[in-house]
């Protein structure tokens, strides 16, 4: 288990789906990814409303990436999350 400090939050990137509703399968040079991810852990210092497993927006560029247990990680400042999705 991986666990921030300070206020920093750490994320797991959602998967995009790359297919239409049709099945038409799009590459990703047609379909931007978004910053949406979900919440896997929050460092002692956080303040805000977010808690674990809330969806949330980020800021693209933001955040240092890691890969632990072949799952893909992000790790960002508190301040870096623009938005929860409720």
């Amino acid at each position: 288990m991986i666990k921030p400090l300070h206020d920093n939050v750490i994320l797991k990137k959602d998967e995009v789906e790359n297919k239409t509703s049709s099945g038409i399968i799009l590459t990703t040079e047609t379909k931007k990814i978004p910053s949406v991810a979900t919440v896997v852990a929050l460092g002692p210092d956080c303040k805000s409303e977010i808690k674990e497993n809330s969806k949330v927006v980020y800021k693209e560029y933001s955040g240092t990436n890691i890969k632990i247990d072949e799952v893909d990680y992000i790790v960002i400042e508190e301040k870096d999350i623009l938005a929860y999705i409720a």
